[in-house]
Order: structure tokens, then sequence, then C-alpha cells
């Protein structure tokens, strides 16, 4: 085996090797894929998608990329076993009706056995069973032994992407981990023994809804390399996580928890291996611009956040450390995907805030815990137990242990059955490449036509029912109270794009209503989300297809307020400012942008004025469609995330804006009515965000705050503009106040505490006074401290408190002379506190801590007292 490579060699020397043989290097592309019908980026094949569909014709024969990818479906097993992960990297070859089986298998095995140097006697290949030239190929052209080469079915064998669509057989090359055992029994499932590290697909057919396959015009190839897989090979380690592409990040997590990883028991390792893979994930993820929330990706990065913290929290970590660990990944991965680098700022922002709520969310579920704990008599049922690890991220063991306690027991079989539940919906959400279009569309796409939009022109139209979905499956009939999704000849509905979400309105026949909540283009279609309101609708069936008109004006001056104010941004604050994302909704827009630094508010009053400005004059809207050279040649700006052909739609309000866009318009800037900027804020390093509403919704905005201000006015009994005055003179007021309530309430520690001088003891020649005051806060018990150690002289004092339900206070105050005798303040607290389930730490002679569990208070003075002593007495 040649000298092993790190992960950056292993994959700079695969593209360098197929870059050398003609391919085309292509950077990774965002884990946010393009490609509506997939969440995130799950395969390195996912961005050539309409190539191999043969809606895009590539620029080149053959091309080479590093994909970064994310997968969860099998998220149980990460970390338990060797080489399962959320997120990996896939070292890919392609070729688009370039060369075929024989060259592909030839340069995988150069790869493998020349270049990085795997012995050929261990590597075993799979083929589909029926694949006879790919067997004849490894066998006679490679020179493989036959009884090497093992003949596998379609379910391991033969990639399809959906029920239709480009299809083939595959090729996959397995290393062998201990060829001492022999090749008279090859079980290729046998993981401790092979692992899968490079699949060949052969693209050659294309699968119709009968199954019947019929040969492709133009023969494909998409191949996937698992980076981390070869780094587990070349580097010689004993799974993907002790690879230099991991183990960095399970080292920095293990110190913080001051953990051997060498030493640590499995269960201990599994938490460190869960944290090392899924905070690449976040890393990326939040990098390519995701941000945690309770929907699609949203969800996965939140998700997977919790599971880290989780995870720490299983293994000791009492401290927010995500950031910590995070550091790591970025400084893994910057070489090769410097954005990482780049967005640091907002991935630390992103995992601090997430990590900080979500600790708040853990405490929440101990307290369901013993809500349950004190229902139940016998069990607690897989449902509460399951609801407490998904909902709340409780580990289920912890669960166990604290029923056990209390002389319960835990429905595992029921826990289990909830867990497969959820294991088979992210299956089902994640088992394979969508390349059809959800299926359905692509699959009777030889039978329907595209629909035409008519939408620029005309609010309502007569149109033909061509399909209706219930669910993503086509239908002959609907009834009434059905959700359906309709797909027509011919529509005025503007389907969701370039920022602007799609028309609302109705599609009505004889006895028959369906009103349309949302309208989304895949393909060449355009597909109604709606409810049949009335009647029964049939595929085939003539409705009116009519938009909410009031809907389609507001998006209009929404849309064409966003176009006005990109240009009263390039004017007014910086000529190189360009759009970074924007939404167009009925009620209001929203407006992403490059700019490094907060807008002035004089810089928001100059904007609104502009853009109002613009509007009061009228301007006629020009909208032309031309060539995307004589469109740039006028100095139109692109939007973000479009795509343009050949030729493109230009909105031009002359000589105040001009954009290349697809999206509804009014005809004269007068229609807009009235701009307002409601807030200006950071999304990003770098990417600023305005949030403003137009026309009919400025009203509506400005009656909101008029009424507010007119009851602020009749409580303060002030006119609207002595308000400000008003609030300034009570907050000094209220100030005041909470001064003059600390300064009672330190008093009153200081008098409960010198009751406490009595109990002082002397150890040594030191007096030492550890006890306990109650209901006092930190701060005060702060001042307790100090007051008595200045009475007691040379000695040490410890207090602790519980100030309110579910929180426990210390405080350490040590004198020089104690402080000298080797003793510490906060290492003594600190310690102290995690008795209490908390933590905690300060100076040497002066230290706080706090904890939450305040039935072990008793217990952690006790702790304190034997530390004093022991350290004292010397």
């Amino acid at each position: 085996m040649a000298t092993p490579l790190s992960g950056a060699q292993i994959r700079q020397t695969f593209l360098d090797f197929f870059a050398q043989r003609g391919h085309q290097p292509l950077p990774s592309a965002s884990l946010v894929p393009e490609d509506p019908t997939v969440l995130l980026t799950i395969a390195g094949m996912l961005p050539f998608k309409p190539i191999f569909l043969g809606q895009q014709k590539s620029e080149f024969p053959r091309a080479t990329t590093s994909q970064k990818c994310i997968r969860t479906n099998d998220i149980e097993n990460v970390g338990r076993t060797a080489r399962h992960h959320t997120f990996f990297e896939m070292l890919g070859n392609f070729s688009f009706g370039d060369y075929f089986k024989s060259q592909a298998i030839a340069w995988a095995w150069e790869l493998s056995t020349k270049t990085f140097g795997l012995p050929p006697e261990r590597i075993v290949v799979s083929v589909f069973e029926e694949d006879d030239e790919a067997f004849a190929i490894w066998r006679d052209e490679v020179g493989i032994p036959a009884h090497r080469i093992q003949r596998m079915g379609a379910k391991d064998n033969f990639w399809n992407s959906g029920p239709t669509g480009p299809c083939g057989p595959c090729s996959e090359l397995y290393y062998d981990f201990h060829p001492e055992l022999g090749d008279d029994h090859i079980d290729l499932e046998d993981d401790t023994r092979f692992i899968e590290y490079y699949n060949l697909v052969f693209m050659q057919y294309n699968q119709d809804i009968d199954g019947n396959l019929t040969p492709l015009q133009n023969k494909n190839i998409d191949t996937g390399m698992g980076l981390e897989r070869m780094a587990q090979i070349l580097q010689k380690v004993p799974n993907n996580y002790e690879t230099d592409l991991i183990f960095p990040i399970v080292q920095t997590a293990a110190k913080i928890a001051g953990i051997d990883y060498s030493t640590a028991d499995e269960s201990t390792k599994v938490s460190l291996k869960v944290i090392g893979d899924h905070i690449r994930a976040v890393v990326h993820m939040i990098a390519d611009g995701i941000t945690a929330s309770n929907e699609g990706r949203g969800y996965v990065l939140r998700r997977l956040i919790r599971r880290v913290v989780r995870q720490g929290r299983l293994i000791g970590i009492d401290r927010d450390f995500t950031t910590d660990v995070a550091e790591t990944a970025i400084a893994l991965s910057e070489s090769a995907y410097p954005n990482v680098r780049m967005k640091e700022t907002v991935v630390k922002s992103e995992l601090k805030i997430e990590e900080e709520r979500f600790r708040k969310t853990l405490d929440r579920g101990e307290k369901l815990l013993e809500e349950i704990l004190n229902r139940e008599t016998k069990q607690i049922s897989g449902k509460d137990a399951f609801e407490l690890y998904d909902t709340y991220g409780f580990p289920v063991e912890l669960t166990e242990e604290v029923a056990i306690e209390k002389g319960l027991t835990v429905d595992m079989k029921g826990f289990e059955a909830e867990m497969q539940a959820q294991r088979q919906r992210g299956r089902d959400a994640h088992k394979t490449i969508d390349l059809t279009v959800q299926g359905t569309l692509d699959t009777l796409a030889e039978n329907l036509q595209g629909t035409e939009f008519l939408g620029y022109k005309q609010p309502s139209t007569q149109a033909e029912i061509q399909l209706l979905l219930v669910n993503g499956e086509p239908v002959d009939r609907v009834e009434a109270g059905t959700d359906v999704q309709v797909i027509l000849n011919q529509t005025p509905f503007y389907a969701e794009s370039g920022g602007q979400i799609g028309d609302r309105g109705y599609l009505s026949g004889e006895d028959l209503v369906i009103r349309v909540e949302d309208v989304k283009k895949e393909s060449a279609f355009f597909v109604h989300f709606g409810r049949v309101e009335r009647g029964t609708v049939r595929s085939g069936d003539k409705v009116t297809a009519q938009i909410d008109l009031s809907c389609r004006r507001r998006a209009a001056a929404n849309h064409s307020a966003t176009h006005l104010l990109q240009a009263a941004l390039r004017k007014i604050v910086d000529e190189g400012i360009s759009q970074a994302g924007s939404l167009v909704d009925f009620d209001r827009l929203r407006f992403d942008f490059n700019y490094s630094k907060p807008l002035t508010s004089e810089q928001i009053q100059q904007i609104e004025e502009q853009i109002n400005t613009w509007i009061a004059e009228g301007h006629q809207a020009e909208i032309a469609v031309m060539p995307i050279a004589d469109a740039k040649a006028k100095g139109a700006i692109a939007m973000f995330g479009e795509k343009y052909g050949d030729e493109v739609r230009v909105i031009d309000f002359p000589g105040v804006s001009m954009e290349l866009c697809g999206g509804t318009h009014v005809a004269n800037t007068a229609e807009i009515g009235l701009f307002k900027i409601v807030s200006e804020t950071g999304v990003a390093a770098g990417i600023r965000r305005i949030e403003a509403i137009s026309g009919a919704s400025v009203l509506e905005y400005l009656n909101v705050r008029d009424s507010v201000v007119k009851d602020l006015s009749d409580r303060f009994k002030s006119k609207p503009e002595e308000i400000p005055d008003r609030i300034t003179a009570l907050q000094t007021e209220l100030k005041n106040t909470q001064k003059q309530l600390e300064a009672v309430k330190g008093q009153l520690a200081i008098a409960k505490a010198d009751q406490l001088l009595a109990e002082v003891d002397t150890v040594g020649d030191f007096k030492v006074l550890v006890s306990q005051l109650e209901a006092v806060d930190p701060a005060s018990l702060q001042k307790a401290a100090e007051q008595l150690l200045q009475k007691m002289g040379e000695g040490a004092v410890v207090l602790g408190s519980v100030p309110e339900a579910g929180k426990v206070s210390f405080v350490a105050a040590f004198s020089p002379a104690v402080v000298k005798q080797g003793m510490q303040a906060g290492k003594l607290v600190g310690a102290i506190a995690k008795i209490c389930g908390g933590g905690g730490g300060g100076r040497p002679n002066l230290a706080q801590a706090g904890g939450r569990d305040a039935s072990k208070l008793s217990e952690a003075l006790t702790e304190a007292k034997n530390q004093l002593k022991a350290g004292l007495v010397k």
C-alpha cells in the first residue's frame, strides 16, 4: 500500500486524475439544490439532473467533481457503524454521451490500483446479475478472477431514479480488509470485512410506466467514490471517523468534555462521533444559506444541531460548545470550501442561538419527564418516551434510568415502534433521487402539453384540466373537500418564481369550484394547488381559471417596489450593491443585498423619500423580450438565482430601473401608491435585509401604529409628541427604583449573613464558614460573602442559596492567605456546582456558580467544607 494520503490529497488526486483524462473539473454545487423536488443535495449527480434527462445540453462531454452531500435517512446509524454519515463528499466522474462501460471500468481500476496503490488482490467487484458485458470487461479486460466478481440483483446493482426515467445497471468496487479469510465465501454484505468505495452507474436505458426498458440514444456514466471511505482505507484506521477529515473535530469535542477518546467506553465514542459528523453537516448547511426552522431543510439543520447538543450533554459537557467544535470543522474545510470561513460569523451565530434555545428546551423536557413520572404508576408509554426523545431531545436511556429510580419501566417496544415509524418517514422522503419531477409529470409528459402562461395580459381564461393529482398521484376524479393539484393546458395564474409567490384564485365550472391557494412550476407545467370547494372535478373538464385580482395587484406593486428599492440602494448607498435574495408576497416584500454594515436612519429615510418620489412621478413601465446580449448591453440587471435563456424579459422604468425579470409588475409606478420600510437588519456576514410594504399595506400599517399612539396618549395623558419624554422619565424612575431595591436586598442579605458568624469554624490557622442563606439573589449573596470575610479576617466563605425555584446560586470568597495556601475560589465553586447540575467559576479569591438541582444543595456545601478542610490543613 502506498504512503497514506490526507483527505485533501485524496480529493485533489481524484480530480487531477480525471482532469488529465479530459474531464472538466467543476466546483461543488450548493447543498441547497436548484431542483425543487429535492430538499438537499444528496448525491454527486444531482446537479447534472437536467443533462441526464436530456433537458439541457452539457457544455462539456466529461466532468469531474467533489460534491458536498447531506443524507439523513439513516441518521440513527451515525456514529454506531464505521461509515454512516449525514455529511459526506462524493468524488465523481461523469460522461454525457461520451465514453461508456469499458473506459469507466478501466479508469476506475487504474485509479484504484495504480494511483491510490490499492493491492489488486484486495479488490472485489459486483455487477448486475444480467450485465454480462460488465462481467466480461472486469474478467477479460481488467483481469479480475471470476470468483471475485459477484453478480447481484436489482436491489443492489440496478440504479433508477424513480418509477420512470434514465436508469441502468451499476458496478461497485469493494475493498477487502481481511483477505486472509480467503475467497471460499465472499459476502459483500459483511461490512466488517468489505467496504464499498466506488460505484459506477451505466445509464443506458429509459424505463416507462410499465417497467419496460428502452436503450437510450446517449448513454451516460455517473460514478461516485466516497471520500471518507477512501480515506479510511488509505489511512488504515478502523472507521471513517478516525480519518483526518473528521477526527480533529472528535478530539476537540473530547477535550471540551475532559475525555480521552482512546480509553473512552463505546457509548461515549458514539456520542463523540455523532458530534464530529453532525458539526461538519451544519457548518456547510449554514454556510450555504440554510437557517434553522421547523420546516424543510431548516428543520433538518435544527435537528442536527440539537443532536449535537444532546450528545454533548450525554458526555458531560455542561456549557455552550458548538462554536468551538465548529471552528475545527471550518479550519478543516476552508482550503477546499472557502465559503465556510467567509461565512464563519453567521455559522457561529446560528449555532450559538440554536444551542442556547435547545438547552432551555432540554430543561423543559426534564420537567415533562417529572410530570409523566408523577402521572404513571407502572410504566412510561412508548409514545411519551418518544415525545421526550423527539421533541425535547431527551435520551431514552436517561428516561429509563430515571424511571428505574422511581420503580417504573419504559415501554421500549412502543418506543421502537414510534422510532421505526419516523425512520420510515425519513426513508420515504429520501428513498431516491427523483429525476422525474416527483415521478408523475415526466411519466405522463409525452401525453401532456406544457402549460401556456397567459397571465401577463389576461386575468382569466377558459382552460382544460389535463391532469388531476392527489398527494402527487394521478386520479380521474376528485370530490368536494379534497386537496388537489391541477395541471391546465393554459393558465392566467403566475407560478412562484424569482421570489414572487404564486397567484391565488379559482377554477370554476358547472356546479364546480376549486379554490387555488398556490401555483408552482414543475418543468413545463404549472401546478395549481388547491381544494375542491364544491362539486366533482374530472380530468378533461373545461373550467374558467380566474386569478384574485386584488392579490395580483398587491404582488405586482410589491414586485415593482423591489426594483425601485434596488435602484435607490445603488443610487444612495453604494453602486456595487446587488440582490442576494428576495420575497414578493401579497402583503409585504423582502429584499436581501450585499452590504457590510447597517444602513443609517438618514439613509433609510432618503431611500423611502426617493422611492416615493419615483412613485409620484408616474414612470411608465416598458416591458420587452429581447436577446440577453442586447439586454446586458442596455445595462439591465439580472435577478438573483435566476437562470436565463437566449431570450429574456426586461422590465424598464426609464431613468429609474431596468432589470431582467419574469414577474408581474404595475404598468406605472403611480399604481404602487406608497412605500414604507418596516425594518433593516443583518441576516448573514455581509448580507443585509430590508423588509417593506407598499400600497394598501402601508395604510394598514399606519392605522395600527396610529391606534397604538392614541392608546399610549390616553394612558400617559400626553400628546403624541410628548410620549418619548414620558417614557424616558419612567425608565429613569424605574432604574432608580431598581437600584434602591438592589441596595435593600444587599442590606437584608448582609443582615441575614451576620447571624451566620456563630457558625464559623476554625481550620488550622483559618476561619471557615460554609452555610446556606434562604432566597438570596446572586448579587446579594456575593455582597454577603465579602462582608462576612471582611469580618472574619483570614479565611474562606462559601455560601449557597435558592433564589427561585429550579435555580441554585453559589459564591466563594477567599482571603489572600487562603489563596496562597493553594486554594482557588473558582475551582472549588465550579466543582460543587456540578453536584447541583450546573457550573461556574471566577477569580482565585472570588467566584460564583449556579445549578439546577436544589435538592443537592446540602450535599454540595458539605463537599465544599470537606475540600476546605483538606486544603487548609497542611
